[in-house]
């Protein structure tokens, strides 16, 4: 093996810790659909539940199937993960970290479905008359994970582009 793998463990570790501490605080403090103002007209913290994935996408609270389904593509997407990272070599740093925020983010709500057969969702964002749909510290690292991998291979493609 040519990678450190604590390049990936300690990045998605305290995702999770994170995700799971924030999640705690909010059901501990915030009532189930209770929302606190942080920067009015902008920033609230809200307690929601999503049965779906991020950001509210299939969000159907009725559906004991789509749980099991998500379950079982998230469980996918973290061996993905685990696999890609064990081919990545030496001076694939930036890469690493990448996935290794998409895998905490992941581990984070794979978490909240196993325990509660759903996620928490706590950040609220409105801007002017858009209205985006609560997500959490996991959400956030997946999205910030996935926009840094797509730069990193987009920035490698361009490289290999040159030879």
């Amino acid at each position: 093996m040519t990678h450190r793998p604590h390049l990936m463990v300690w990045p998605a570790l305290a995702v999770i810790l994170l995700d799971q501490a924030t999640k705690w605080a909010v059901t501990r403090w915030i009532p189930l659909h209770g929302t606190i103002p942080v920067v009015k007209r902008f920033v609230n913290l809200v307690h929601v539940k999503n049965r779906g994935i991020a950001f509210g996408v299939m969000n159907d609270p009725g559906s004991t199937l789509q749980t099991y389904v998500l379950l079982g593509a998230s469980l996918v997407a973290i061996c993905v993960l685990l696999l890609w990272f064990k081919k990545l070599g030496r001076g694939s740093g930036a890469l690493a970290l990448c996935l290794s925020l998409i895998l905490g983010g992941a581990v984070g709500n794979l978490v909240d479905r196993f325990r509660l057969g759903e996620v928490i969702d706590f950040v609220d964002i409105h801007l002017g008359t858009y209205h985006w749909p609560a997500f959490n510290v996991a959400d956030s690292a997946i999205t910030v994970g996935t926009l840094g991998l797509a730069l990193s291979l987009f920035i490698k493609g361009k490289g290999d582009d040159r030879s």
